[in-house]
């Protein structure tokens, strides 16, 4: 199978944060927790990456 074009990755942390400003208009996303923002970056629609990679430095990056 082939990844898609608009498939998010853990290391697309500029395309991630535009798709978390999209999806949630209405979060503070500077001041919400690591683990509240792991969870909304992997419900995005076309995130693809596999969550159990993701660690406080990737999460602190985006």
């Amino acid at each position: 199978m082939k990844p898609s074009a608009n498939a998010l990755y853990w290391e697309a942390s500029y395309e991630i944060v535009l798709n978390l400003i999209e999806a949630y208009p209405d979060a503070d996303l500077d001041s919400i927790g690591l683990q509240q923002l792991q969870e909304y970056i992997v419900a995005l629609p076309n995130f693809a990456d596999d969550p159990e990679l993701a660690n406080d430095g990737i999460l602190s990056e985006i």
